[in-house]
């Protein structure tokens, strides 16, 4: 087991960084935008290269940061439900539907991306649009997003198991506002 988390740390590590920094693209679709809105009510002159590349950046952003929300637990899921349940049954639920759910889905959108976008770089595909951006990245973000996301769900089932079998202790529940446990009362409001 020492081995496999080791392995978990290591995904762990570059989900952590990629979903960090991938922020920074949220940024630039946001200035690109805003430089089209300017450029296009200033001087009346559009570019659908600009649009696509806002799309493409919001479309890097979400399917590269989808193994980061998966590991930081931060997907939807019913609470109203899973908050009754012990913790060791939600685990061996988040087990079984990594195994039985996410792993088919992600090799399914792997083993079809992979020919979509190696066709669309062997083409040089480009957008339709007049003065459009080449495809072939949208498509990359797509494969690479799912190979992240299998990546963490290998990890993500690791440590369920390890958690499952007593080697490995659950982690802290990660503070909300800048605020710690410690830091709450007893009735969880903030002291005075």
């Amino acid at each position: 087991m020492p081995a496999l988390l080791a392995v978990s740390r290591a995904i762990d590590a570059v989900t952590g960084f990629i979903g960090y920094h991938i922020r920074w693209l949220i940024l630039a679709a946001v200035l690109v935008s805003t430089v089209n809105a300017i450029i296009r009510k200033t001087f009346d002159i559009s570019s659908n290269a600009w649009l696509e590349l806002q799309w493409l950046l919001f479309g890097a952003v979400f399917m590269l940061a989808a193994a980061y929300a998966l590991q930081r637990n931060a997907h939807v899921r019913i609470d109203v439900v899973s908050s009754h349940l012990s913790k060791r049954t939600r685990e061996w639920i988040d087990l079984i539907g990594h195994i039985v759910m996410l792993l088919p889905f992600v090799l399914i959108m792997i083993w079809l991306g992979g020919p979509f976008f190696w066709e669309s770089f062997r083409d040089g595909e480009v957008s339709s649009n007049a003065g459009g951006l080449a495809v072939w990245p949208s498509k990359f973000f797509v494969l690479a997003g799912f190979v992240l996301l299998l990546l963490q769900m290998v990890s993500e089932t690791i440590k369920r198991g390890a958690y499952l079998t007593g080697d490995l202790k659950e982690p802290e529940p990660e503070p909300t506002h800048g605020l710690t446990p410690h830091d709450l009362g007893v009735n969880g409001e903030q002291p005075k």
